[in-house]
């Protein structure tokens, strides 16, 4: 990962909200996904996938491990951030289920 060299506070500012910017698009792309799968699962027990969601979440804390990061910054974040996409998934479901 390469991180530019700033040379000022206002320059570090605006790409730290370019970053912010990637980040919420990216998370929007992840529940654009996350909505898809409810048109693949069977049932809402079957999304709310215990053993799948422990491994995204040691998958990303490795990650973070590797990057210098906090494990416990991601798995925090991750954690949050699976639990809302799994109700915004099993609304999806239940619309295309026509429950």
């Amino acid at each position: 990962m390469d991180i530019k060299k700033c040379n000022s506070l206002q320059e570090t500012r605006e790409e730290i909200d370019k970053l912010d910017d990637k980040i919420v698009e990216l998370i929007a792309a992840r529940n654009a996904y996350v909505k898809q799968l409810a048109y693949f699962k069977d049932s809402i027990e079957e999304i709310k996938a215990e053993d799948r969601i422990s491994d995204v979440v040691n998958r990303v804390r490795a990650k973070a491990i590797e990057l210098d990061l906090s494990p416990n910054l991601i798995n925090e974040l991750y954690v949050r951030m699976i639990n809302d996409m799994v109700d915004s998934e099993v609304a999806e479901f239940k619309n295309a289920k026509n429950f």
